[in-house]
């Protein structure tokens, strides 16, 4: 019995590990999102870091498009990012889980 609590324990801290690791791979995933027209576009990493923002001129003329555009193209990227994160951080959490009896629900 301690065996096996033990074993799970150390799956446990390797799968912390791996999730730990997971995470500062997602800050090198870049994801790019612009505009439908183009004129706006923006780079976050996969942890939701804002990395660059570029605007056309023409948006700088209207400060209103401008802070719409910026809240359309931001609420994309970030449900991009947000995807891709929970999405990697699952599969190294669901890849460690120790097989505990009554828990195979979670699968």
């Amino acid at each position: 019995m301690f065996g096996d609590l033990m074993g799970m324990m150390g799956k446990l801290k390797e799968t912390q590990q791996k999730i730990e690791e997971t995470k500062k791979r997602l800050d090198t995933v870049l994801i790019d999102e612009q505009s439908s027209d183009g004129l706006l576009k923006v780079t976050l990493t996969a942890n939701r870091t804002v990395k660059a923002v570029t605007v056309d001129d023409a948006l700088l003329e209207d400060k209103e498009q401008l802070e719409d555009y910026l809240v359309l193209v931001f609420n994309k990227a970030i449900a991009k990012a947000t995807a891709v994160n929970e999405a990697e951080l699952a599969a190294v959490a669901q890849d460690g889980m120790p097989n505990i009896p009554g828990m195979d629900f979670l699968k």
